[in-house]
């Protein structure tokens, strides 16, 4: 028996597009429908509206041929220059780039849909920073990365903003966020606290030719940011080769001893020279120094040979000085005793002492004139 009628249940929550003969009919709304089939084939779509979009490619073109599905759809489109942010229930819920259009379902929710001008201010407002560039909504995610350049600029740096190529404006810590549909935007981070650099293993020769190798340190910090961005591209590279020409300069002037002798006298000249050069791109130099000075093999030999003849010297210079002095010391001592007998007995009774100490045993016949006679010949002592 031929079925003439279809009963169709529309959910609260659901639309159904009704299609008869491949043509587009009407809207189903929530409740019960009896359809007939008499009038041919019958198709039905069905949409759920917690989708809140709704997707099907040729919506545009039905909501203009029937008047009557404007009353549940809303068609929202931007302009070359604007963006679209969907908002529900006070969520922010998607994002529409420039030149696109979006049709969502009427009353189901709380809607609202803001155009924002991108040609007019580049810069994404603070309280859009964090709901777009840092969203746990994936595919709103995934757009805001499209359309938005961000950037987080750390404590104690800067950000040079560029904007086609030029330099827009000097970004203090925070983050920040820019659209970059129909420019190109780019941010880059420059440090602004205290720089350490080395410049080693710089093989030189001095001005007497002898090839020495040098490890130099210095610190640095930069001062102008403005100028330092207007004519570097690398600072730290430049750095480097300031510090490195310096160093070449410094050393090929000089002799191995005024550099062995004049160190500070170096680090000083270093400072003077690259500083100068260093300011002018806005870069402070705050301090330099050579941390070794290292002489080949055979040239380390000759030098230790040199300061041990020099050390040799100066201890046979040292002895001489002591000989002399004890001899003008024992001088003195023998003009006093022969000028005074008893200042002479004194003495041969020490020397007498010093040489009994280390004799065990000592026979004395004779009494204290035996002792004072025979052990020990004493001279003559005239009137």
């Amino acid at each position: 028996m031929m079925k003439l009628w279809m009963t169709v249940d529309v959910a609260d929550q659901q639309r159904v597009l009704l299609w008869r003969r491949g043509r587009y009919e009407k809207l189903l709304l929530p409740g019960r429908h009896r359809v007939s089939l008499l009038r041919g084939n019958v198709t039905l779509e069905s949409y759920h509206t917690s989708d809140l979009v709704m997707a099907r490619a040729d919506i545009k073109y039905l909501m203009r041929e029937h008047a009557a599905l404007q009353e549940h759809l809303v068609r929202y489109a931007t302009g070359d220059t604007q963006v679209a942010l969907v908002y529900r229930d006070g969520k922010l819920m998607d994002l529409l780039p420039p030149a696109s259009e979006l049709v969502l379902w009427r009353h189901v929710d709380e809607l609202r849909v803001e155009l924002i001008d991108i040609a007019q201010d580049m810069a994404l407002p603070a309280a859009l920073l964090g709901p777009l560039c840092k969203s746990l909504n994936v595919p709103l995610l995934q757009k805001a990365r499209a359309l938005v350049y961000s950037v987080d600029v750390p404590v104690r740096h800067v950000g040079l903003l560029r904007v086609n190529g030029g330099l827009q404006a000097v970004l203090e810590a925070g983050s920040y966020g820019y659209w970059q549909v129909g420019r190109s935007v780019d941010v880059t981070l420059v440090d602004l606290r205290v720089t350490e650099t080395e410049v080693s293993g710089q093989e030189i020769l001095t001005r007497d030719r002898v090839s020495l190798r040098l490890n130099l340190s210095a610190s640095y910090q930069v001062t102008d940011v403005r100028k330092l961005a207007s004519m570097l591209k690398d600072a730290a590279a430049y750095t480097y080769r300031v510090l490195q020409l310096a160093l070449r300069e410094a050393v090929g002037t000089r002799s191995l001893d005024e550099l062995l002798e004049q160190k500070d006298a170096l680090n000083g000249a270093l400072l003077a020279s690259a500083r100068d050069a260093l300011a002018d791109v806005g870069i402070g130099l705050l301090s330099v120094g050579v941390k070794d000075i290292i002489l080949p093999g055979e040239m380390k030999e000759i030098l230790n040979q040199v300061v041990q003849a020099q050390k040799e010297a100066e201890a046979n210079l040292i002895r001489r000085r002591e000989e002399t002095q004890a001899m003008r010391s024992l001088h003195n001592t023998a003009k006093m005793m022969e000028n005074s007998p008893v200042l002479m007995r004194l003495k041969e009774l020490e020397a007498l002492e010093r040489v009994t100490g280390r004799i065990d045993r000592i026979s004395v016949y004779g009494g204290l004139d035996g002792l004072m006679n025979e052990l020990v010949k004493l001279r003559s002592v005239a009137g």
